[in-house]
């Protein structure tokens, strides 16, 4: 009985080791490896995940088999064929069966809003394009974090392969998906977008830790003199809540947003447009709106969209007393949905409480301000009513650092390491325009810090030049945005990089402009030379190369002209300055397919030339044939 019960208890053991070894023996994933991912094609892929130290890993994929054993520390990862594009496909990873699965080109975008910005905000354009958008031969992946992270993450927190379908693509990256789908059409192979980019992040905070140190280190002395102002300020400060005070303090809170509110005693103001500039001094605090206007009963009822522009800061719209949307920040398009049975025939009252914390608030102009109801526009610019709510200026703060230098390369690149991609397009440097000086070996380390870090030496990089902003200036002068866009122009001496020109594509005043898809058809173009070695293509605007003074004027030389400079415009935009640096407005001419002479009666021994060197260059036109305009440059070495 005794050697029974020893046998038995033998026997129980060995199934427990058996059994929770079985439980430790399953493989854990990154989010990016799983069902529905994109491979690139052509190279070799490496699938990598954990498990139990030294366990046994076996991937089953296209009828061949690749084993390996996980490190001491359940690392491992394993070197797949190359392959030709194709799929779906499934993969068999231990006791783990991936489906959907294929392989096509896999690139990476990132940057800032502009690269992050959903196509749903540029339904305006594209709306009917959007609505046919359903290609599962199209994926994105992408994270919600945003962690400024200290160290390196090896995984996302979440996220998944999405394919571009008409529930999952209004949170798509405008941008990339145009782009993904320029590259779908153009090499007919599946595309994979995965998309990291975060809005006004600087280029420092993607750098990996090594390369941000230097920026690091000011940054955390900067953050530990804040830390001790802020800590000097008294409790009450720290607990003060601004929008709880102006909620308290405003008179109309829960009353004129009703629809029996009489406003015939407020003061009336001319709307869109700044309300500082038009004599109503608050710069803290809320505001009310009120606008009238006449429905034809035919109209009564039906459902309707009301535009409201863009505001500064934050809104709150109501009609006829019925809430129906808010915004709380200032870049997004107010697109609100006035539900069925709301509107009436006759008058109907629209009510908007603004909030703004510093600066000027007010109604962007040129924007659209209407109500849309079946097929009829109401304009509902002009006299609005108003009435300030409450005027309360919020304690002084030391303010706050964002965007640790590094961070978020340790969140959102270094998770990638692993993963062959095809290359990268990159949409940044608004965050940048207050230090133009460093930017161009900022960005630059910033590109050969990515290839050495995803271990691809010759990584295509396309990225986008800033777009126009700001009201044109009607005399040269400075401009940080215009020595971003020359920095950016510079960094094209690196190998394999493209850049898309859009200082022509922008929106004076929105900083996040509509126009995508041709930013995006603009970067396809340098893809097919940088990524998919198209020589023939004319991938760019022409890029100025040389300088040479003859007889009182410059000539410049530029590369990228295609069949030749467009000769059919009087050219504009650049100005010329001799040895004491002052510019002025220029004079020019084509002189050959690629040549452009520039002088000024003003200087009679010229040394320099600028071309679109301002926020706005609206009136810079140098293009080559095939219509792409010339980047904006300085001849200064």
């Amino acid at each position: 009985m005794k050697i029974n019960r020893i046998l038995l208890n033998s026997i129980v053991v060995l199934l427990l080791v058996l059994f929770c070894g079985t439980l430790n023996a399953a493989v854990k994933l990154p989010r990016l490896v799983s069902n529905g991912m994109v491979l690139q094609r052509n190279e070799t892929i490496c699938i990598w995940g954990w498990a139990d130290a030294e366990e046994n890993v076996e991937i089953e994929f296209l009828n061949k088999q690749y084993k390996t054993r996980a490190d001491r520390n359940g690392n491992w990862q394993l070197e797949l064929n190359a392959m030709a594009a194709g799929g779906p496909y499934s993969m068999k990873i231990n006791d783990v069966e991936l489906n959907n699965i294929l392989v096509g080109d896999v690139w990476l975008a990132s940057g800032q809003s502009n690269m992050e910005l959903w196509l749903s905000r540029v339904t305006d354009l594209y709306a009917n394009e959007i609505s046919r958008i359903n290609n599962s031969d199209i994926r994105f992946f992408r994270s919600s974090t945003r962690e400024n992270a200290e160290d390196a993450k090896s995984d996302y927190p979440d996220g998944k392969w999405l394919p571009a379908s008409p529930g999952n693509v209004m949170g798509f990256s405008a941008v990339a998906w145009f782009f993904a789908s320029k590259i779908h059409e153009q090499e007919k192979v599946p595309v994979g977008i995965i998309s990291t980019a975060i809005g006004g992040s600087p280029a420092e905070a993607w750098l990996s830790n090594e390369k941000a140190r230097p920026f690091l280190n000011e940054w955390l002395e900067r953050k530990a003199e804040i830390d001790a102002e802020n800590e000097k300020r008294s409790n009450a400060d720290k607990a003060y809540n601004w929008w709880h005070e102006v909620n308290k303090n405003d008179p109309g809170v829960g009353k004129w947003s009703k629809n029996d509110v009489d406003v015939s005693g407020w003061s009336q103001i001319s709307l869109p447009g700044y309300w500082n500039d038009k004599g109503v001094d608050i710069s803290n605090g809320s505001i009310w709106f009120c606008k009238e206007f006449q429905l034809d009963e035919s109209l009564a009822g039906e459902e309707a969209i009301l535009r409201l522009g863009r505001i500064i800061n934050s809104d709150s719209a109501f009609v006829n007393g019925t809430f129906v949307g808010n915004i709380t920040y200032q870049y997004p398009p107010r697109i609100y949905t006035i539900p069925e049975g709301v509107l009436k025939a006759g008058t109907n009252k629209i009510m908007v409480r603004v909030f703004n914390q510093g600066g000027r608030g007010g109604f962007v102009e040129e924007k659209p301000y209407e109500v849309r109801v079946g097929n009829k526009v109401i304009d509902i610019t002009g006299d609005w009513h108003y009435h300030i709510g409450a005027e309360l200026n919020p304690p002084k703060s030391s303010g706050s650092l964002s965007f640790r230098p590094g961070g978020l390369f340790n969140s959102l690149i270094s998770p990638i390491k692993n993963l062959s991609i095809k290359g990268v397009i990159w949409y940044q440097g608004e965050s940048n325009t207050g230090r133009p000086n460093e930017y161009a070996h900022l960005f630059k380390d910033l590109i050969l810090d990515w290839r050495t870090q995803l271990n691809q030496p010759e990584l295509p990089f396309l990225y986008v030049q800033l777009a126009n902003l700001g009201l044109p200036k009607k005399q040269p002068g400075e401009s940080g945005w215009a020595q971003v866009r020359d920095a950016q122009r510079r960094v094209l001496e690196l190998p394999n990089t493209g850049m898309a020109v859009a200082f022509d594509l922008g929106e004076w005043n929105d900083i996040h402009p509509l126009n995508k898809k041709e930013v995006a058809n603009r970067l396809a173009l340098e893809a097919q030379r940088v990524a998919y070695g198209n020589q023939e293509v004319v991938s760019s605007g022409p890029l100025y190369r040389s300088m040479e003074i003859q007889n009182g004027a410059i000539v410049l030389s530029f590369s990228s002209v295609g069949e030749g400079l467009f000769a059919n415009n009087l050219l504009e935009g650049f100005q010329i300055a001799g040895d004491d640096g002052s510019f002025v407005w220029a004079k020019a001419v084509v002189l050959s397919k690629n040549t452009v002479k520039v002088w000024s009666d003003k200087v009679l021994q010229p040394k320099e030339v600028r071309y679109g060197w301002e926020d706005n260059p609206e009136y810079a036109n140098l293009k080559n044939k095939a219509g792409l305009p010339a980047s904006p440059f300085t001849t200064e070495k």
